[in-house]
Formats: C-alpha cells, structure tokens, sequence
C-alpha cells in the first residue's frame, strides 16, 4: 500500500519494475528499491538536512533520492551502472520536476560505476542497499576516504540489508564507527539483514 501511495505522492514510478538484464557481474548485485516503510522507519531516528549531500550507490529508479528530497531538501546524487534503470530514473525525476518546481537542480543522476564516481567536496552522506560486492565497496570507501583526506568534514555510510563483509571491513580495517543501528519491525525478527546501519568518521 505504501509503494502505491509514495509513487503517487512523488509522481514516479519505481514499483512493480521488470528487471533488466544488462550485463552479467559477480560484482554488482540485482537492484531492489529500499521498501518506503524502511525508509520512514530509519528516518524517524536519523536526520538528514537541506544542507546536506546525499550519494546513493546503486539507485536503480531513483526512489530514495525523490523521497529525501521532497521531505528534507537535501541534494541527492544517485549512482547507477545499468543504462536502462538510468534512464528510467532520469524519467522519474522528469514527471517529479512536473509537479515539484522547486530545488530540482538538487537531484542528480549519473550512469558509470559505483568505484569510478569521483567523490565530490560536498559528499558527506553515502547510501548502499548491498549494491555490490566486498571488493567494490573497499574500492568506494577508499575513494571517500580521500576524498576526505583532501577536504576535512565528517561522512555518514548508512547502509541497508549491510551483509557481514561490508561490516567486519569498515569495523576491522577502518575508523568508521557505529552510531547508530535501525531494527525494521517485523522483519528484522525473521531477517536479521533486515535493518539499517550507520557508520561516521567524524573530522
């Protein structure tokens, strides 16, 4: 019900989508939309502002940029490898820019791959919903990290359905530390993936 009603409310179209096939990678897994009722879920405990400049790897359709940017303004980039879900999205943002005029300069979309995205001065919030691999998200994290060795300011990792690689990795091997830990009701008790995590590396 809540898929129907955000599509609507944001004049998009990111449910019921077919899956493309594009090309086949061990790297890069099969998009999914972060389900709306995740989203309120981790938004009521985690704060995102106008100010802020939000990277999402793996954005398929664009459903999480539309949704930060209609309830807090923020600048949303998504990252996206597969040229069909790209174009839809940039459709989507389309049909948003038809009924929401403002601020639309602050959504973006960019087809290449996650690792070869240049970070950009004003990155400071990075969201993956498992989008690839182990050895895709050393090289991302590396990029960020000197990004931010090069322009100080404090990063957020917020990550979704975050598998054991990607969290023994940035507790093990990096100076990112858990803030804070989003538990999805009803589905967490079946899945214990199925909740978000916050990383940050404060400057």
């Amino acid at each position: 019900m809540k898929e129907y009603y955000y599509d609507k409310l944001l004049n998009i179209k990111t449910s019921n989508h077919r899956p493309f096939s594009g090309k086949h990678s061990l790297h890069y897994h099969p998009y999914e939309p972060t389900p709306y009722s995740a989203m309120e879920e981790l938004f009521n405990k985690y704060a995102i502002n106008q100010d802020d400049h939000i990277v999402d790897f793996g954005c398929g359709l664009g459903r999480l940029n539309f949704f930060i940017h209609y309830f807090y303004h923020a600048s949303v980039l998504g990252i996206e490898r597969n040229e069909d879900y790209h174009k839809i999205a940039v459709e989507n943002k389309q049909q948003y820019v038809r009924k929401f005029k403002r601020n639309t300069d602050k959504i973006e979309f960019l087809c290449c791959l996650a690792e070869e995205y240049e970070i950009r001065a004003n990155d400071n919030r990075f969201y993956f919903f498992h989008p690839f691999s182990i050895q895709i998200f050393r090289k991302v994290i590396q990029n960020i990290l000197i990004s931010v060795e090069k322009n100080r300011r404090g990063v957020d990792l917020i990550l979704y359905y975050a598998h054991d690689d990607y969290v023994y990795f940035l507790e093990n091997e990096t100076l990112f530390e858990l803030i804070l830990e989003v538990k999805i009701p009803d589905l967490y008790e079946r899945n214990p993936y199925e909740r978000f995590l916050v990383y940050r590396l404060d400057y």
